[in-house]
């Protein structure tokens, strides 16, 4: 919905700067909590600038670091409140596939949050999912809960709600989700809140109460969160704070299946993670085919930096390595698709130096929450930091520590601010 034209003054209980998936869930756990909520985007919604934009993405159980596994079962939970209230499906368990090799340790840690042993070894992975292929000292696990979140869809649920159906943990007999109507209401909207898209913040001004200048208006609220993404760093310099967050042009690729249909092309099959190589130290993700009929999305967990402003500006024929990166894998691990991709999209991560999330306040300015430097595996959590968020927005005790993912573990960058 466009911004009206008319200069808009108003005052909030809180103001969300963001409505990625990170902000629109801390302006939705706000608004259920009966709190006044302003949730600002600029850009016109629906847009696909950030990082929140897609189709897909992955969920799982298994992760590498406790932190997150700790929070993923709070984190489906929500997502299954989230299908309630919107009344339609956000998600589809397909099970994942991770693969690297034995005893590497991210590997280790995925095993350490699945609890059971869920081992494959490459005769069992074969037969049981023919188009992935296990090399010489390298194993695979299974997560039984792993499947992808419909990212859209996830993201209008939260801001528009949906009508038709629920299908959390349906198995995987079709990928793809079942049509939905729009009605004129909105979850956000129904707990209270305000959205207003196509504003972009110009200024902030700390204070108890403090005044957000955007192109259409001037606001003011008592808290403040900011989950600006890959411009969240612009928003926080001018407030003394210079996160060490680097934004990144990431390649999203789609592969055609060499047999269309085949149990070998991986179309239909599991999602999957590849950690721990040598040929892709940063790691590799796969779905099965629903963007585009008949193309496997794979991509390289990593990218080249990028000015969020001038994302696009790759010079034409440029060198994309991750792109040759991922060629070599495809033809390696998974021989069923063409080793050229058929679709090359873009999107940002905005990593920070340990790709760690940033939940924390302001040093200086104590009403000032800051969501940032998701890295890249922020979504399927989304549900969990926005209520932290919320959380830490009204002084209460978070329902999980955010200790991990304190400012103060980058001790030049807290002192700077004091």
């Amino acid at each position: 919905m466009a911004a009206p034209s008319q200069p808009q003054q108003a005052t909030y209980d809180a103001i969300v700067i963001g409505a990625g998936i990170q902000g629109s869930f801390a302006a939705y756990h706000l608004a259920q909590r009966h709190r006044d909520t302003l949730l600002l985007e600029q850009f016109i919604l629906p847009h696909s600038r950030g990082s929140s934009h897609g189709q897909s993405r992955i969920t799982r159980s298994a992760y590498p670091r406790a932190p997150y596994a700790r929070m993923m079962p709070d984190s489906f939970r929500l997502w299954q409140r989230l299908e309630a209230e919107a009344g339609t499906s956000l998600y589809r368990r397909t099970g994942l596939v991770v693969l690297g090799p034995a005893g590497n340790p991210e590997l280790e840690g995925c095993r350490r949050s699945l609890g059971a042993d869920q081992v494959l070894d490459a005769t069992l992975l074969a037969r049981r999912f023919p188009g992935l292929r296990l090399h010489t000292g390298e194993v695979a696990m299974w997560d039984g809960t792993g499947g992808v979140l419909f990212a859209d869809r996830a993201l209008r649920a939260v801001q528009v709600g949906a009508a038709e159906g629920t299908g959390w943990g349906s198995p995987a007999l079709s990928l793809q989700p079942p049509p939905v109507t729009i009605p004129t209401q909105d979850v956000f909207r129904r707990h209270g809140g305000t959205l207003r898209d196509g504003e972009k913040v110009l200024r902030i001004e700390p204070g108890a109460v403090l005044t957000v200048t955007t192109t259409a208006g001037v606001y003011r609220a008592s808290r403040l969160i900011i989950a600006a993404g890959a411009w969240t760093g612009a928003l926080m310099a001018p407030l003394g704070l210079h996160l060490p967050l680097q934004p990144l042009r990431i390649d999203v690729c789609y592969w055609r299946e060499k047999e269309p249909g085949s149990p070998s092309a991986g179309g239909a099959g599991p999602c999957f993670m590849a950690l721990g190589l040598s040929r892709a130290p940063r790691g590799v993700f796969g779905l099965p085919a629903l963007e585009y009929p008949g193309l496997v999305k794979v991509c390289y967990h990593h990218g080249s930096p990028a000015d969020p402003e001038e994302r696009d500006r790759a010079p034409p024929g440029a060198p994309r390595p991750d792109v040759t990166l991922l060629s070599s894998f495809i033809s390696s691990y998974l021989p069923g698709l063409e080793p050229r991709p058929a679709v090359v999209e873009t999107c940002l991560y905005t990593n920070t130096p340990d790709e760690d999330f940033i939940l924390d306040r302001h040093p200086k300015f104590s009403n000032i929450i800051i969501g940032a430097g998701f890295s890249g595996h922020g979504f399927k959590l989304a549900p969990v930091v926005g209520k932290l968020l919320c959380e830490l927005s009204l002084g209460e005790e978070p329902s999980h520590s955010t200790a991990p993912f304190a400012i103060s573990r980058f001790p030049a960058v807290l002192r700077a601010a004091l």
